[in-house]
């Protein structure tokens, strides 16, 4: 990549973008939203509150999409481990690699109607946790690996192969519990299985399977260390074209990535505002796989809060951000659309200041309270409970066109 793309391609730029969007705010030149500072007291004690009382102790776990494989107290990704008692080692990293990775790539808004029953546990399930169950369930039962005899794994073959209907089965998506988005669910994974073919040179293989990430990233690990940055480097340099995103840069797609007309900066890169939400959920998601297996994942405030739907309405519901015309909230807007990429960022640069307003009142320093942990206690959280407080059906404060790629 050039290097300007590159930088785009990372979470410095996505960072340096949102503050320059929220400088704006807080001068009152922003178009869509703006910022009051008296509020962000009490959505850090909101943000609190929900943290304790998730985690009295302040043991905080990462946010990732290992805690969706939980549900009514079951860890579903322990049973797995149970039944199947030879996995360890690099081999474990590489499936828990699979696993998560199309388990993150399938983790999009399910709407606000559709349910998965999981045969495991008799319980029925919506929104992320039950997306994971069902891409855990199809995972295990081996949808996403052309070898029968190596069900555990999400291969090339696979995943370009894999059918819509194939998919809305898994889902359990009928006309009466539809599934938003399953087309574009599905041609991402498709395209993951194109890319995948050339992804991992280093590691030659007719057929290569996701988990082949791990031994890329064990290769570069220094004393058995990396940095979260170096993780997410290799995430988007290696599958940034998997996304579908019209948005490009000096021809090259660059991803998740949004355009506001308030930056100029003269650069090829002038007016983009890049998030990679999925590529960073995925990387938080990675810190526990290479764990596992020996490799401490060091810097994670390298990364920056995630521009989903959950963060940036609770921002919304507690007063930090206010549309400024009312009427934005009552439209369907699309995800790249200037006032969605607005609130994007807004919500990316809030969360870093959330952050450091936590660790102040709870006497924490980043190292016990990263942004991830922020996060998990914490601000996901807190928009879903008051998301359900506000609204009957738990909808976000903003309505979003959905394709099943981005939210």
């Amino acid at each position: 990549m050039p290097d300007s793309v590159a930088w785009l391609c990372s979470a410095d730029a996505v960072r340096e973008r949102c503050a320059q969007l929220y400088a704006a705010a807080l001068a009152n030149d922003t178009p869509h939203f703006s910022v009051d500072l008296k509020r962000i007291d009490a959505c850090v004690d909101l943000v609190i509150g929900i943290t304790l009382e998730n985690y009295p102790d302040l043991k905080v776990p990462y946010h990732s999409r290992w805690r969706h494989f939980t549900v009514a107290g079951v860890d579903h990704w322990v049973l797995l481990r149970q039944a199947n008692p030879g996995l360890a080692g690099a081999e474990l990293a590489r499936v828990a690699i699979d696993l998560v990775f199309v388990s993150v790539l399938l983790d999009a808004g399910a709407g606000n109607d559709w349910r998965y029953h999981s045969a495991r546990t008799a319980t029925t399930v919506s929104r992320s946790e039950g997306l994971a169950l069902a891409s855990f369930d199809m995972f295990e039962n081996g949808v996403f690996s052309s070898q029968p005899q190596a069900p555990l794994q999400a291969d090339a073959q696979a995943l370009r192969n894999l059918s819509e209907q194939v998919l809305e089965h898994g889902f359990q998506s009928t006309p009466e519990n539809r599934l938003l988005g399953a087309a574009g669910r599905c041609e991402i994974l498709r395209r993951l299985g194109e890319t995948l073919q050339n992804a991992f040179p280093e590691v030659p293989s007719a057929n290569p399977r996701i988990g082949h990430l791990f031994d890329v990233l064990q290769a570069q690990s220094d004393g058995a260390r990396l940095t979260a940055s170096a993780v997410l480097h290799e995430v988007l340099q290696r599958f940034v074209s998997i996304w579908p995103s019209a948005q490009h840069c000096g021809g090259i797609p660059v991803g998740d990535v949004g355009t506001h007309s308030s930056l100029h900066d003269g650069t090829v890169t002038r007016g983009l505002v890049p998030f990679h939400k999925l590529s960073q959920w995925l990387t938080y998601s990675l810190v526990e796989p290479l764990e596992w297996a020996g490799i401490e994942v060091c810097e994670l405030d390298s990364l920056t809060g995630l521009a989903e739907y959950r963060n940036g309405g609770l921002l919304i519901d507690t007063g930090v951000l206010t549309a400024r015309d009312p009427k934005l909230l009552a439209s369907a807007l699309a995800v790249y659309s200037e006032p969605v990429v607005e609130w994007r960022a807004l919500t990316v640069a809030v969360l870093d200041e959330i952050s450091l307003r936590m660790r102040e009142r709870l006497q924490l320093t980043a190292q016990r309270l990263p942004l991830a942990k922020v996060l998990q206690g914490g601000t996901w959280a807190a928009g879903r409970r008051i998301a359900s407080e506000r609204r009957k059906d738990g909808a976000p404060p903003v309505r979003l066109v959905s394709d099943g790629t981005v939210f």
